[in-house]
């Protein structure tokens, strides 16, 4: 299996290289830094200030047809689906991509004070959920497994920083079924 993390209007490159470095570890595997060229401006929605996440991961869609894997696109922006004020992150379900945004996943953002652990600990949670739902996971009722649903920070907080027996049977990477 391959691993692709795509930055799409991301400046912190010391939070994209623990992620990366933190992939490979859980996976065992490769993972790369891949450039898309993603003009995330044409998903900006000058009415709500934010980005509509499907239009972006429609573009590495079309972009990305040459990697063989999954492609985790995560970006700063403050991203949104027309049915919810904000989405920490979104994937497709048994697909190839996901888009991960770390606006609100700081802390400042709530609370005015930086705290880089924090950020990466939330990060790396919605990176791991949106993978999962890559791997064909659903939202799992467990708040020990990082599959389980977030809507407010405070759950991704909460809950579990890796999959629970349950996810992990169901998820090919780990039962070796996966290609």
């Amino acid at each position: 299996m391959n691993l692709y993390i795509a930055p799409v209007k991301l400046s912190n490159s010391t939070l994209l290289a623990r992620i990366r470095k933190a992939l490979a570890n859980i996976f065992h595997v490769q993972v790369e830094i891949i450039e898309l060229k993603i003009d995330a401006d044409i998903a900006y929605s000058p009415e709500r200030r934010q980005y509509y996440s499907t239009q972006i991961i429609s573009q590495a869609i079309d972009l990305s047809i040459g990697y063989d894997g999954k492609v985790i696109l995560l970006t700063e922006t403050d991203l949104y689906v027309p049915v919810l004020t904000f989405v920490f992150g979104e994937a497709q379900l048994r697909g190839k991509h996901s888009i991960i945004s770390i606006c609100r996943l700081h802390e400042e953002f709530y609370s005015g004070r930086t705290d880089d652990e924090l950020l990466y600990q939330r990060a790396l949670k919605e990176v791991l959920h949106e993978l999962g739902h890559n791997f064909g996971l659903i939202h799992c009722l467990d708040w020990d497994c990082v599959m389980h649903s977030s809507l407010e920070i405070e759950e991704i907080d909460i809950k579990g920083d890796m999959y629970c027996r349950n996810c992990m049977e169901k998820t090919p990477i780990f039962d070796g079924s996966y290609k």
